[in-house]
């Protein structure tokens, strides 16, 4: 099965993804950058997991799903830290 790993960490940024845009605090209308973010930094974070052995390419590890989908949760929430605050929003 190849490239099983790289599945398992685009599910799991998106999975972040869903989770972080629950979260009402900041949230804006325009999802696409956050998503971005979010996969972009879970193959970031799955290549690193696989530079560390946890798993690889083709093969699925929950030790590299934990660390993508930990690591893609923070970096959606960092997204959201760095844009202006919607209009209205008291946060």
């Amino acid at each position: 099965m190849p490239l099983v790993g790289l599945a398992l960490w685009l599910v799991t940024s998106v999975a972040a993804f869903f989770l972080a845009r629950m979260a009402p605090w900041r949230r804006r209308p325009a999802w696409i950058g956050e998503v971005s973010v979010a996969i972009a930094s879970g193959l970031l974070l799955g290549a690193m997991a696989t530079a560390l052995d946890f798993g690889g390419w083709s093969e699925p590890d929950w030790r590299a799903g934990l660390f993508v989908f930990l690591g893609a949760f923070a970096a959606a929430g960092v997204f959201r830290l760095t844009i202006a605050a919607p209009p209205g929003d008291p946060s």
